[in-house]
């Protein structure tokens, strides 16, 4: 059985938003035959659409369109204007009333959105539009800190390359795990980030350029399982744990005690998710030591237990 996936575009585009789901539903299309998907390319006219890059896709037209398995809504600059067109929100529209999946990558959220079709429903798309997404629709049940989201027949993405990671989770919704870690492989991505993990790296928005820390936060990165109290940051950093924690706190706008807390957090999170070990072990192995403070933070931070964020990731 081959399935239509039809990626939407418009003006302004942004290219990898298209191009990465494209490039990853191409793999099935090699490895499989008959061949799983027809990929399509649509717009609201017919011809090349350009993206925000300047560089430019050949689309066809809403109207040389049939029947539609998958449809992926690309995002971008030109959403501003996207969401608001008559005949992209009716295309969409219609396209979600017979079509298996209506999926967003990053801003394409806010053409769904518009189109009333993450009313009352659990979405994502990239973290620095999620904030002004919210106030924009209320009615959507916004979740930041995730890669992808599914929440019945439709799907969202965070930024530009999580549209690859909810394509070879489409993938093996369709094909089998096994088809999508060869396509994996091939694009020469990580097979494959469950979509309950962060869009954030702790040490990536810890570290400043030029940074007199990051030497040190990658050292406690590696060490979590160890206490990592003022003394021995300022033992390792060759400083006073008076005036360790003083200039650290002023040059990362934290103490040392919360940087610490995030490193554990993102390390536990990611354990949890990935369901490998007991939560007592991992409440020791990232340094929380009790489970029960684990919870705590867990809770403070992401709004739910260990236990919950575990579920979270098997459904998903």
């Amino acid at each position: 059985m081959t399935r239509t996936v039809a990626v939407l575009i418009f003006e302004d585009f942004q290219l990898l938003d298209a191009a990465g789901p494209i490039a990853a539903f191409e793999m099935p299309v090699r490895m499989v035959t008959p061949a799983p998907y027809e990929l399509r390319i649509v717009a609201a006219d017919p011809g090349a659409v350009r993206s925000s890059s300047g560089a430019s896709m050949l689309a066809e037209g809403f109207e040389a369109l049939g029947k539609v398995d998958t449809l992926i809504v690309s995002g971008g600059f030109g959403t501003r204007d996207a969401m608001n067109c008559d005949r992209i929100l009716a295309f969409v529209r219609r396209t979600a009333k017979t079509a298996r999946r209506v999926t967003s990558v990053c801003s394409g959220a806010y053409i769904l959105a518009a189109a009333g079709l993450l009313d009352g429903k659990r979405a994502t798309t990239h973290w620095r539009r999620c904030p002004d997404f919210t106030q924009r629709f209320p009615k959507v049940r916004v979740e930041p800190d995730r890669i992808y989201v599914r929440d019945g027949s439709v799907w969202t993405s965070a930024g530009i390359t999580a549209g690859i990671d909810l394509s070879l989770a489409l993938i093996a919704e369709d094909c089998g795990e096994a088809i999508a870690r060869r396509a994996a492989q091939e694009l020469v991505v990580y097979h494959r980030r469950p979509g309950g993990q962060s869009q954030f790296s702790a040490l990536l928005e810890l570290e400043r350029p030029g940074g007199r820390f990051d030497h040190l936060l990658t050292w406690a990165r590696e060490n979590l399982e160890k206490p990592l109290g003022v003394e021995d940051l300022a033992s390792q950093a060759a400083m006073s744990p008076r005036n360790f924690s003083r200039v650290f706190t002023a040059e990362m706008g934290m103490t040392p005690a919360k940087a610490i807390e995030r490193l554990r957090l993102e390390a536990a999170r990611l354990r949890v998710e990935a369901g490998e070990d007991t939560v007592d072990r991992i409440a020791l192995a990232t340094g929380f030591g009790d489970p029960e403070r684990m919870r705590r933070a867990f809770i403070r931070a992401f709004g739910h237990p260990p236990q919950a964020l575990r579920r979270a990731a098997k459904a998903a």
